[in-house]
């Protein structure tokens, strides 16, 4: 397992690779006196959106605006007060809006404080959240936006994801938009854009951050995980789609094994033993978290296989079938392993 300093979240992560160029067009907004009201941070998953996000804010809450010449990143020290503040959750000009925990999960947490005792990381891990972020959460933002800061400083929201609302916490969200108060900036993160209202992006200035490349890639794993070996980062690389966090969660979580398994079962073609296969289901339907690992490694190779193979159009129909029976096995309560089974040996008879 990696050492417990290696896992950083966006709110305490000082270090930002790969996004130059997004970083610079909210640096020359600001020093140009062209600030949009609200921020669209756009693109996949794991690629340093709210990490730029809590990047900028801090910036905000901390630059100096008479000395604009002075600065050429939005880097903040970590010895900042604002830095340490907005660690804690405790600078007054920031809101950051999240899914919250269950209510059950919720009265852990609130025992555990009152208790002054407080959870592990694994006990946090295991906590759950909810589908959505709830509208009453985002009805607090106009509260909050209505004060202004003690130093005339911006009043700041972070909202990660956009994608986690639903239709009501949408449009609540949307009337803030319309008429956002002076100094305020709304920094909202997406996954999937495409999902949202379009009264929403048209509202927001747009920023697409893009996926990472190889070597941003190679050297943020060096530096987040060094137990790495070279080859493990190159495997690495190969299935993570430019995404540092996805690389990072299969690093953690034995992906490359799991699909170098997964390519020899489907290469050995009508030579695969039934009992290997058997076994590399059992395995991946054990656990939740392995058998959400392994539905998306499935799907990655489907996607790779896709690009190179002649039989693209019975690719696609298993592509379909399998995105289809896998939004099934929770619903309607599915044998997982029966599921892989029928998926990969589906792959076997095709690729």
């Amino acid at each position: 397992m990696p050492d417990a300093s290696c896992n950083i979240s966006p709110k305490n992560n000082p270090f930002l690779l790969g996004q130059e160029s997004a970083e610079q067009a909210m640096l020359e907004a600001w020093k140009h006196n062209s600030m949009h009201n609200s921020w669209l941070l756009c693109g996949i998953e794991g690629i340093g959106k709210a990490t730029l996000a809590y990047r900028f804010a801090r910036f905000l809450l901390s630059a100096d605006p008479t000395k604009k010449a002075n600065y050429t990143s939005l880097e903040t020290g970590e010895n900042n007060p604002v830095y340490k503040l907005t660690i804690s959750n405790a600078h007054p000009d920031l809101k950051v809006i999240e899914r919250d925990y269950t209510e059950t999960d919720k009265r852990k947490v609130l025992k555990a404080i009152k208790d002054g005792d407080a959870l592990s990381e694994e006990e946090l891990k295991g906590l759950k959240k909810s589908a959505f972020i709830k509208v009453d959460e985002v009805r607090t933002i106009n509260e909050f936006l209505s004060k202004k800061s003690a130093d005339n400083n911006w009043r700041i929201v972070i909202i990660d994801s956009i994608d986690d609302m639903n239709s009501a916490s949408a449009n609540a969200v949307l009337k803030i938009l319309e008429e956002p108060p002076a100094k305020s900036i709304l920094l909202l993160i997406s996954h999937n854009p495409g999902r949202l209202l379009p009264t929403i992006k048209s509202r927001c200035a747009k920023l697409n951050l893009s996926p990472l490349d190889d070597k941003v890639l190679a050297s943020l794993l060096r530096r987040y995980r060094p137990q790495l070996s070279e080859q493990e980062i190159s495997g690495l690389k190969t299935i993570c789609s430019g995404s540092i966090g996805k690389a990072l969660v299969y690093a953690d979580h034995g992906a490359l094994q799991y699909y170098d398994d997964l390519c020899r079962l489907v290469s050995a073609k009508e030579k695969f033993k039934l009992s290997e296969l058997l076994a590399y289901c059992e395995a991946a339907a054990k656990e939740e978290d392995t058998y959400a690992l392994v539905q998306e490694l499935i799907l990655k190779f489907i996607s790779e296989n896709m690009r190179v193979t002649s039989h693209i159009e019975k690719l696609a129909d298993i592509w379909e079938k399998t995105i289809k029976v896998f939004d099934e096995v929770n619903r309607l309560n599915m044998d997982k392993k029966q599921v892989l089974v029928n998926v990969i040996n589906g792959l076997i008879k095709t690729i």
